[in-house]
């Protein structure tokens, strides 16, 4: 029996006039991750098919589940458009399988096919109640649900579905910066950042020796995990430590955290021009801690004329946590390695900053400078899913 797996497109199907758009940069993903195996691709606007070798099914399932864009999709069997090629195909599918009652449901986008689906469903089952002994039909709760879908060139059967990643296939939005501390938040805000089809890199802010080498192989791997999603990530590391410290030194004990903050935004703005990025992701949730309340997030979101993204903003711990399990970060991002967000927390950050305040406060030093030579001292990694040794860049 000649095997593929069939492709449902989901929500990219209400896109319309740029449906192509989106098939076409779904198609590269696809081949791109599948170019290593011996794969034959087909797509169309209402499905894609994938012709595969039976012995990397499970592997090629296992890339096919992180690919954005794919809503559900299932191991199918493929036949000639006619009844008898389809009866024969079907009792061959079911024959394998271990079951007492079913169902049929046929779809049939071919209309020239001259049987209705409606007459098509009982004379389908019909076949199969005197091919099979003790067998039976529940269109309740079936043992098997077999699916029959009819199209001009081929016919398709299949029982076993699988839900796909959802969302947009990464590349049809442009390209977006994640600030990227090493926690759990802000990895699952890349990963909903890339569920929309942005293009990612990712932008850490190490402060040596405040912050260890660790910390920075934990972001790395987080990357890493997240490049599972896409093809890449390019990590830009900023040396963050001359900031920090002179903040530190010269401001308000209560202010240092909004001003450090403002001063990341100050430094992702510029890091979006020269990247020519569209918007700033984080991983920022509402009243999480004292630069999350709105007071602090609208003062520190004043720097910047670039859109920040917040995309967990909305959600609890748990739902973040939840999430972090799912694809696989939750076990790094707990690594107790600090980042500078965390290693100068003072004891009574102010939750609701003063404008005025802060602009007097950083008044104090040339962050101007500072913030200029660490864009120009950014260090950049290419970090793909099968990186596995990082020590020549520790």
């Amino acid at each position: 029996m000649k095997r593929v797996i069939l492709i449902k497109y989901g929500e990219l199907t209400t896109k319309k006039g740029n449906l192509n758009y989106f098939i076409n940069t779904l198609y590269h993903n696809v081949c791109r991750k599948l170019e290593s195996f011996s794969v034959q691709i087909k797509k169309d606007r209402a499905k894609m098919t994938i012709l595969f070798e039976d012995k990397d099914l499970e592997q090629i399932k296992s890339i096919v589940d992180k690919i954005f864009g794919i809503h559900a999709y299932h191991i199918a069997v493929v036949c000639d458009s006619n009844l008898e090629s389809i009866q024969k195909t079907l009792l061959d599918v079911v024959s394998v399988e271990d079951f007492h009652t079913f169902k049929i449901e046929t779809k049939r986008s071919d209309k020239s096919f001259p049987i209705h689906s409606q007459d098509l469903n009982p004379m389908l089952g019909g076949f199969l109640l005197k091919n099979i002994p003790n067998i039976k039909v529940d269109v309740h709760q079936p043992d098997l649900w077999i699916k029959v879908e009819i199209r001009e060139e081929n016919t398709y059967i299949y029982h076993q579905s699988y839900f796909g990643a959802g969302g947009y296939p990464v590349g049809t939005q442009p390209l977006g910066l994640l600030m990227l501390s090493g926690g759990i938040d802000s990895p699952v805000a890349g990963y909903l950042a890339m569920k929309r089809g942005v293009v990612l890199d990712a932008v850490y802010f190490e402060a040596i020796p405040h912050t260890s080498l660790e910390a920075r192989e934990k972001v790395i791997t987080l990357c890493k995990k997240l490049s599972v999603y896409c093809n890449s990530i390019c990590l830009h590391i900023v040396n963050f430590t001359p900031v920090q410290e002179e903040i530190y030194k010269s401001c308000r004990d209560d202010y240092c955290i909004t001003i450090m903050r403002r001063m990341m935004y100050r430094i992702m703005d510029l890091l979006s021009k020269k990247y020519h990025a569209m918007a700033i992701f984080n991983g920022e949730c509402i009243g999480q801690v004292a630069s999350q309340t709105l007071t602090s997030m609208s003062v520190i979101n004043e720097v910047t004329s670039v859109p920040v993204i917040r995309p967990v903003a909305c959600l609890d711990k748990l739902e973040i946590m939840d999430i972090a399990r799912h694809i696989d970060t939750y076990e790094t991002s707990i690594l107790p390695y600090e980042d500078c967000c965390t290693v100068f927390v003072p004891k009574h950050p102010v939750i609701h900053p003063n404008l005025d305040t802060v602009i007097r406060e950083e008044a104090k030093f040339d962050y101007l400078s500072m913030i200029s030579d660490a864009v120009d001292s950014v260090e950049d990694i290419i970090v793909t899913s099968e990186d596995s040794e990082f020590s020549d860049i520790l």
